[in-house]
């Protein structure tokens, strides 16, 4: 046996023997052949679970369950528990929420035992209920930071441990660095300190209170709308009925099937309404119903997708950019003072931009992800990205300073509650904005890949050899994110705007094995009619899509 294998056997024991679970003691010793001689091990996945780990990050953790340092699992959780305290100290209050993924509510619990062994104090949510109930929590419950397990839209073998600081956003450099370092300095978990002194918290004790703030939202005054909804088989789905009960509105008809957590995720072959089928009982039961709008949730219910009838009937799905121009303009005609900002991320659409400047507010931009929206300052209405995350308010108001798809879900019901009540859509609402903007329009180019290592290679691809021209359309700048741009962070990927007003964004996912490709083109609408715009605009970006990839060589 190599050295290389013999380190990665003796690791392997060292885990395993610490490892308070049976189920991955026993996948250990499956690997290792105990019994026989350690020759026998499996190297390849003794490499593949201890050859690397998963990285704590701003995004806090997420990964494959299973054994070792690279999977989610208990002992890596205690390890991350532990960690967190250290920075936080002794006497400090942690709240913990959990999704109905696997195994969630138990490593919730081995969260509070070792916050409380280390001397702080821990609330668990006494359900399975959504991530923004949980960072409503931390401000509602004057906790000091907060913990949500969860894997949110990620594949059904997937978990994650999410964290959130006092002001109830999640963390941002430098505390995720500071958890980093405390986790790595953890020795076994089997000789960490455990409590079992923590207080649960009722449904009474937090989803009310969280319900009472959601109905304060600038939702308007229209009630009269029937909604077909799909919590995708997460913890959305009696929450976001309760909510719209509580706020006025007929409760959703909701798809049976996916009705009810299941971390399997049975009827979808990824559970993110973003992914092409997973939407397609929400659609046929909003057919069968008549229904006036499709609302989905992702599993852990901090994203919010929208569907609206067509004229000709079906449904049509609308795009993360879309309803954060409609939602956009609904909170700034429902809230008043003049030093208001609207905020989303780079990767979203420039849309925003024009709508703030119409209004006469402030416009803010910044990185992928809902903390860095959360912290563009004060006056903060409204802020959105792409995929499917919008937070409804203002910064003194604001019930949860992160995405909140049970808050949206409430926003967008009463918007097309107003529109359907002066006999329009929101496909209407998106024309008016298609007239009065031009057409925003945007997609995607997502690829998934199982070697992270393609994704590096895509992008240095684009670096070493940077397109001139794509689908006719001059490439007037291009900007290296790593090296950050206009006041922004350094993060990985480029940025490049084409003539017409085109842009395209490249970067790795921050949460899934994807190289994601952002692709915007802007079309100016002639007349009253807005459909040749959207069909030229449809060409445009198919056409950008082939020229990206042949540059990607994907």
């Amino acid at each position: 046996m190599t050295d290389a294998m013999t380190d990665l056997v003796r690791l392997a024991e060292q885990w395993r023997d610490q490892d308070p679970d049976p189920e991955t003691r026993a996948e250990l010793d499956a690997l290792l052949k105990r019994g026989g001689s350690h020759g026998h091990a499996d190297p390849a996945a003794l490499e593949d679970r201890f050859g690397a780990k998963l990285e704590f990050g701003t995004a806090g953790l997420r990964g494959a369950l299973g054994a070792g340092p690279n999977r989610m699992n208990r002992v890596t959780v205690m390890r991350a528990a532990a960690g967190l305290a250290r920075v936080l100290g002794p006497g400090r209050h942690v709240v913990i929420g959990y999704d109905g993924r696997h195994k969630s509510d138990v490593f919730a619990t081995d969260t509070a035992r070792v916050l409380t062994g280390a001397g702080l104090r821990a609330s668990v949510m006494g359900g399975r209920w959504p991530t923004p109930v949980l960072a409503f929590a931390v401000r509602h419950l004057g906790a000091d930071a907060g913990v949500m397990v969860t894997a949110s839209h990620n594949p059904p073998q997937d978990n994650g441990y999410k964290v959130y600081w006092g002001d109830g956003a999640q963390i941002v450099p430098p505390i995720d660095q500071e958890i980093s370092a405390a986790i790595d300095a953890v020795g076994r978990v089997d000789a960490l300190p455990l409590g079992e002194d923590w207080q649960t918290l009722g449904h009474d004790d937090i989803v009310v209170p969280y319900l009472r703030a959601l109905a304060a939202l600038p939702i308007g005054d229209a009630r009269e709308i029937a909604v077909a909804y799909t919590p995708l088989h997460g913890v959305g789905g009696a929450t976001v009925s309760e909510a719209f009960r509580v706020a006025g509105f007929e409760v959703p008809v909701t798809v049976s099937r996916q009705a009810m957590p299941d971390p399997d995720f049975p009827t979808v072959a990824f559970p993110n309404p973003e992914e092409p089928g997973a939407m397609d009982l929400a659609l046929e039961l909003a057919a069968a119903t008549r229904a006036d709008l499709v609302i989905a949730n992702d599993p852990d219910a901090d994203r919010c997708a929208v569907g609206a009838p067509l004229p000709g009937g079906g449904y049509r799905m609308l795009t993360g950019d879309e309803v954060g121009g409609l939602l956009a303009e609904h909170v700034l005609r429902h809230t008043s003072g003049g030093d208001r900002l609207v905020a989303t991320s780079i990767v979203s659409s420039s849309l925003l931009a024009k709508i703030a400047a119409g209004h006469g507010v402030r416009h803010a931009e910044t990185l992928t992800g809902f903390k860095w929206i959360m912290k563009t300052g004060p006056g903060l209405v409204f802020g959105y990205e792409e995929a499917l995350g919008y937070s409804v308010g203002s910064d003194a108001g604001l019930p949860v300073h992160d995405k909140d798809g049970v808050g949206a879900a409430l926003t967008v019901a009463g918007m097309a509650a107003a529109a359907k009540r002066d006999g329009r859509s929101l496909l209407d609402l998106l024309d008016d904005q298609a007239r009065r903007y031009g057409l925003h329009a945007t997609t995607q180019l997502s690829v998934r890949v199982e070697d992270l290592s393609l994704i590096a290679k895509a992008i240095e691809r684009l670096r070493t050899h940077p397109p001139v021209e794509l689908a006719g359309r001059t490439v007037e700048s291009a900007e290296d994110l790593s090296q950050g741009v206009a006041g922004l962070p350094p993060t990985e990927g480029l940025r490049y705007r084409l003539s017409g007003g085109a842009r395209i964004i490249v970067r790795p996912s921050g949460t899934e094995p994807k190289l994601k490709c952002y692709l915007e083109v802007v079309v100016p609408v002639e007349g009253d009619d807005v459909a040749p715009a959207r069909a030229r605009a449809a060409q445009d970006l198919e056409d950008l899509k082939k020229d990206l990839a042949v540059a990607l060589g994907l």
